[in-house]
């Protein structure tokens, strides 16, 4: 039998996967799935990390998210309305450039660790 359709409610998101720099919180997690959001204050930059085998779509509910990235002196910025993606094992770090914390609501897929915390990129 499969599981029936289910409503995780803001406040029963759970702390998960931590990186320095931001919260991350929990919705569900399945083996081959994980969703959550994750909640970046003005000023603050992540730890380098990847999601090892897991594909990540993020979207920005609000604020500006900025991604630096293995390989890459330059940087993307996202903001609310924008989805972005970021390919397995792709060693990343996110910051908040803007003056309000940011938002995002991320779905993970491919079953991998959900969070690889890493010292600086390769």
């Amino acid at each position: 039998m499969t599981e029936p359709v289910r409503v995780i409610k803001a406040g029963d998101l759970v702390a998960a996967d931590p990186t320095s720099g931001m919260l991350r919180m929990r919705a569900f997690e399945l083996p081959i799935l994980w969703a959550g959001q994750v909640i970046t204050q003005p000023g603050i930059t992540s730890g380098w990390h990847h999601h090892d085998k897991n594909e990540s779509s993020l979207y920005i509910v609000s604020g500006v998210l900025r991604l630096e990235f293995e390989g890459s002196d330059e940087y993307l910025d996202a903001v609310a309305g924008d989805f972005v993606h970021v390919p397995a094992f792709t060693v990343h770090r996110e910051s908040n450039p803007g003056a309000e914390p940011s938002l995002a609501v991320i779905a993970r897929a491919g079953g991998g660790i959900p969070t690889v915390n890493v010292d600086a990129p390769h």
